[in-house]
């Protein structure tokens, strides 16, 4: 049956799971903890759903538990990283402390980051760096089956392909914009589909092309062998972003893009290209600060449109979700749970049912 579990429990048996796969017990606590914080924050998409995925990633030798992040090449503000297939949740917070560092120390860093097994929410790594007082901006690309269509094509040619922005605002929570270039995650179709639910029309195409609000077309494949595939954003527009996460994310980095039929393999590859800038270094700290307040007190003061309680920015959904649930508890459908059961099952760990 579904159930809702405190936020303590999921992680530990996330984690002992992990160990049983080959993870140290630090990196198997610090993906877990990862994957229990998109949980806390919203994303199911990108929570403890992801773990049956990882386990068969481990099996099939797409993902090294224990790996870490090399570097290529540090001219202090320019980094080139390779996360050598390790957990994304740990090579990426890994590169992201690097260019934090050399930020700090020469008031920016550009660093590209391939080869980085599924890096799970890039909303993590902006709030890494806003922390400090850095601006960030990260282009994503996805090597796994490609499930999204391009603007006019009908069929699945790329991966959801994420952007994120992290700003800082003094005295205030960050401005956090993480979004998947797609109409929607591709893990919110899993999440879906697990529930037996449609989503609404305008995210979907089936195998033959056509519009369909069945989330499974995108999940499991259809019965001419085939799958279904997501929309892009903003028509046209969120097409164009896709592919300047692909090219940014994949051709940039070193990691690579997506140009071949699909597979079924249960690995997820991401490159990251990261922009990292210190206000304070750049001279404009105290302008930066009275702008982005005044701005965004401009905003507030917005009456409520209709069917809206007031304006909000991007990150407060997340932050506000992390209270609710770290109060309520983290809701967890059965099919989800009966996979988590499973891949436990896998490397010897029994989860209740």
């Amino acid at each position: 049956m579904p159930r809702t579990l405190q936020a303590d429990s999921l992680q530990s048996t996330v984690a002992s799971i992990l160990r049983a796969a080959g993870s140290q017990q630090a990196e198997a606590e610090q993906v877990a903890a990862n994957l229990v914080m998109a949980n806390l924050s919203g994303h199911d998409s990108h929570g403890v759903g992801m773990l049956p995925r990882y386990i068969d990633a481990v099996a099939e030798g797409g993902l090294h538990p224990n790996a870490s992040v090399r570097i290529n090449l540090d001219i202090g503000t320019l980094l080139s990283l390779d996360g050598q297939h390790g957990y994304g949740q740990v090579v990426g917070v890994q590169a992201m402390e690097l260019g934090i560092e050399r930020a700090r120390r020469h008031g920016s860093c550009i660093l590209t980051l391939a080869h980085a097994h599924h890096l799970g929410r890039i909303g993590h790594f902006a709030e890494m760096a806003t922390s400090h007082g850095l601006v960030s901006m990260h282009f994503v690309n996805v090597l796994s089956r490609p499930v999204v269509a391009p603007w006019g094509g009908g069929d699945g040619r790329f991966g959801t392909n994420p952007c994120c922005i992290g700003i800082p605002l003094a005295g205030a929570e960050p401005f956090v914009l993480d979004y998947a270039t797609s109409r929607v995650a591709q893990g919110k179709m899993r999440v879906a589909h697990n529930k037996g639910e449609r989503v609404p029309p305008g995210y979907l195409i089936d195998e033959n092309g056509a519009p369909t609000d069945d989330p499974g077309v995108v999940v499991v494949p259809q019965g001419n062998g085939l799958f279904g595939a997501l929309m892009t954003f903003g028509e046209h527009k969120g097409y164009g972003m896709a592919l300047a996460c692909e090219l940014l994310g994949g051709a940039l980095t070193g990691g690579g893009t997506w140009h071949r039929p699909a597979d079924t393999s249960r690995s997820v590859l991401n490159g990251m290209l990261t922009v990292l800038i210190d206000p304070e270094r750049l001279g404009t700290q105290a302008s930066f600060d009275q702008e982005s307040r005044e701005f965004v007190e401009w905003l507030r003061r917005s009456p409520p449109g209709q069917g809206f309680d007031a304006v909000q920015i991007a990150g407060e959904p997340e932050r506000q979700a992390r209270a609710a649930r770290r109060r309520d508890g983290i809701w967890v459908d059965d099919a989800t749970w009966g996979e988590i059961v499973a891949a436990g099952a896998k490397v010897g760990v029994a989860v209740a049912a």
